[in-house]
């Protein structure tokens, strides 16, 4: 069914979340048993006041995220993402992830709601470089600013521009699905009730269920999403050759 509504959707939009890069290898933030933030506090080393006050701990932490993310690549998920948006299924990718696996998977036209860990950028100039500098210890601009990554931390806003490329992508929405998103974090657990408000179908595919699941038009938990995005890839080229 949900093949069959990506294939009529006129404006097809995506969401996804921390749990779409756990196939990948990377450890989400919230889940009950492996969650990152079961073994970092953000508040303290995610923060603008760690940034400011436990710089040293603040660094340590995010050379161990650049470090784990340089490890890991996009999965088969990723690249049939990127492969609806090349024919035309899919308009746009929402994105709470800082990995860049769409992009490195081949999407173009991606939202990212909370920065890149791709990149570091100075805090003087704005000069921005490629984060492996943290792993080479690099963590001034020539300037002499400091080097933090291109993230949003806690206790910072979210870009506007961002927000409101989300904002205008939920409200042309026919068909929204999310992809591993909790959606406990605002704004971006607002889209799917934007988008529904829009007259937008909802699917939510998530290991565990979401306060949202009540919305939705469909709900898939305890599922890969790479195999679910498998699954409906074959229906679509099955229609297609007959």
């Amino acid at each position: 069914m949900i093949s069959s509504w990506l294939a009529s959707a006129r404006h097809a939009v995506v969401l996804t979340g921390a749990g779409m890069s756990t196939e990948s290898g990377l450890p989400d933030f919230r889940s009950a048993k492996t969650g990152l933030w079961n073994r970092f506090n953000p508040q303290q080393l995610a923060s603008t006041y760690a940034l400011e006050h436990y710089r040293q701990s603040f660094i340590e932490f995010y050379q161990y995220r650049i470090r784990t993310l340089r490890s890991c690549e996009p999965h088969k998920g990723h690249a049939i993402l990127a492969d609806w948006e090349r024919r035309g299924l899919i308009k746009q990718i929402i994105t709470q992830n800082v990995d860049g696996f769409h992009q490195q998977a081949g999407s173009r036209h991606v939202i990212e709601l909370h920065g890149s860990l791709r990149t570091v950028r100075c805090q003087r100039c704005g000069n921005t470089l490629n984060s492996e500098a943290y792993l080479r210890n690099q963590f001034n601009c020539e300037c002499g600013g400091f080097l933090r990554p291109s993230v949003v931390l806690f206790g910072e806003m979210l870009p506007e521009d961002a927000i409101e490329k989300a904002w205008q992508a939920a409200q042309k929405a026919d068909l929204l699905i999310v992809l591993g998103s909790s959606l406990q974090v605002s704004p971006a657990n607002q889209l799917p009730v934007i988008a529904k408000q829009n007259g937008a179908k909802i699917v939510i595919v998530n290991w565990e269920p979401t306060e949202l699941d009540e919305i939705a038009d469909i709900a898939i938990h305890e599922r890969k999403i790479g195999d679910v995005l498998r699954e409906m890839d074959r229906e679509l080229k099955g229609s297609e050759g007959r």
